[in-house]
C-alpha cells in the first residue's frame, strides 16, 4: 500500500539516499503528534521505501487543511500513533519504484487526498475518490508533513504540475481545489447563470466562490467574519451576508434575499451541522445542496420535510480522481483563477503546532501552506 505503512506503532522504512541529481544523503524531518490531541513535534524521521508501484515524493509545499485538525482530534479510528499528518501536497518524484511506468524522478507532481487501487470497480468507473481499497496521505498513512512522503499506485493517483505553476499553488489543488471542483461542477451541476451559495469562507469555501464564480454562476458568499467575506468578495463573489450564530433564521432570510429567492446550489463548506441545515433552507424548489464540509461523527438534523416539499437533492461529495486534473487545470489556466488570492501565509514545520491552534479556533483565513521542510 503506501511506503510508510502504519499498522500500530512505528511503519517499516528502509535507509534511503536522495537522487543522484541533489547529491547529498536524505535528512527526513517531519512533524508528528504520539496522542490525540497532544504536542506537535518536528523530529527526524525514518526514511521511507519507495513502493513497488509507486513513488516517493520530495515534498516542496504541502497546505494546512482543518482535515488535518480531525485526524489530530482522533476522529479517525484508523489512524495508528505515532502520525505524521498532510494531505496537501505538491513536489518532486524523488525515487519510482520498479512496476511505475509513467513517473521518473525529477516529474513535478501532485496527488488528491484520496488515492485508488487501480483495480477496483470504482477506480475502474473513474471514481477513484472513492475506491474500495482507498488510502489516504495523513489518515491512513503517514502524510505530507514530512520532506518524504510515499505513494502506491502512483500510475493511479500522481496527477502533474505544469510548470508554471509554483509547488506552493499546486498544494492547494490536492484538498480543497478538488473538492470544491467536482463538488461544483460535476456533482451539483453548476451552470452559469445559477445563483450559488457558500457557506462558509475558509479555504475549501473560498475555493468554491472562485470555481463558481469562474464559470458564469452568481456566488453568495456566507461566514461570520467580515475579513473572510472581502476576501470572498475580491475572488468573485457578488454580494456577501454576515450570518448570525445565533439566528439562522435570518441568515437564511437574508441569502433568500439576497437570490431572489433561494439559491440553486447551496454548499456547506464548513463541516458544520447547523450550517449544513441553514444551506438546505436556503434553496429555491429542485435546488441541490452539497455537503462539502466534514461533519463531526454526531447526528445532523436536516429539515426532511422541506426536502421532500421542495423536492431538493442533497449531495455527498469527496474529493477527485487524479484522471480529472487536466480540466481543473484548464479552467484554472483560461479563466481569473489566481490560486496567489488563496494563501494567506508560508511558514516552516516547526510553526505548525502554532497553526493548528489557529485553525482549531476558526482564527485566520485563507490557507497557510508549509513550504519549509
Amino acid at each position: 500500500m503506501f511506503g510508510c505503512l502504519c499498522t500500530g506503532g512505528w511503519p517499516t522504512f528502509t535507509s534511503r539516499h536522495l537522487p543522484r541529481w541533489s547529491g547529498t544523503v536524505a535528512a527526513v524531518r517531519g512533524a508528528l503528534f504520539r496522542a490525540f490531541n497532544g504536542p506537535i513535534t518536528v523530529e527526524d524521521l525514518p526514511d521511507p521505501a519507495v513502493p513497488r508501484d509507486g513513488v516517493v515524493i520530495e515534498v516542496r509545499a504541502s497546505g494546512l487543511c482543518r482535515s488535518d485538525l480531525f485526524a489530530w482530534h482522533g476522529h479517525d479510528p484508523g489512524l495508528a500513533l505515532p502520525h505524521v499528518p498532510g494531505h496537501e501536497l505538491a513536489g518532486v518524484v524523488a525515487e519510482a519504484g520498479p512496476a511505475t511506468t509513467r513517473w521518473s524522478v525529477g516529474d513535478r507532481v501532485t496527488a488528491p487526498f484520496c488515492c485508488g487501487c487501480g483495480r477496483c470497480e470504482q477506480c475502474s468507473a473513474g471514481n477513484e475518490q472513492i475506491c474500495d481499497n482507498y488510502f489516504q496521505p495523513g489518515f491512513t498513512h503517514w502524510g505530507s508533513f514530512a520532506r518524504y512522503c510515499a505513494i502506491s499506485h502512483a500510475d493511479t493517483n500522481l496527477a502533474a504540475l505544469p510548470d508554471d505553476l509554483s509547488f506552493k499553488h499546486g498544494s492547494i489543488l490536492g484538498c480543497r481545489m478538488i473538492t470544491a471542483y467536482r463538488a461544483l461542477l460535476e456533482r451539483a451541476r453548476l451552470a452559469a447563470g445559477e445563483w450559488l451559495v457558500v457557506h462558509g469562507c475558509g479555504g475549501l469555501g473560498l475555493c468554491m466562490v472562485m470555481i463558481g464564480a469562474a464559470v458564469g454562476a452568481r456566488v453568495v458568499a456566507v461566514d461570520i467574519e467580515e475579513p473572510a467575506l472581502r476576501l470572498a468578495s475580491a475572488m468573485g463573489a457578488t454580494a456577501t451576508v454576515v450570518a448570525d450564530p445565533d439566528d439562522g433564521r435570518a441568515t437564511v432570510g437574508a441569502v433568500r434575499e439576497a437570490t431572489g429567492g433561494g439559491a440553486h446550489v447551496s454548499v456547506d463548506a464548513l463541516g458544520n451541522a447547523e450550517v449544513a441545515a441553514n444551506s438546505v433552507r436556503c434553496l429555491r424548489k429542485q435546488g441541490r445542496h452539497v455537503q462539502a464540509g466534514l461533519l463531526s461523527a454526531r447526528a445532523t438534523a436536516l429539515p426532511m420535510a422541506t426536502v421532500v416539499a421542495k423536492e431538493l437533492e442533497v449531495l455527498g461529495t469527496k474529493g477527485m480522481s487524479a484522471r480529472q486534473y487536466p480540466a481543473l487545470m484548464d479552467l484554472i489556466a483560461t479563466t481569473d483563477i489566481d490560486l496567489g488570492l488563496l494563501v494567506s501565509r508560508t511558514m516552516a514545520l516547526e510553526d505548525l503546532p502554532e497553526a493548528f491552534q489557529t485553525m482549531e479556533g476558526f482564527g485566520g483565513s485563507g490557507v497557510a501552506v508549509v513550504t519549509e521542510f
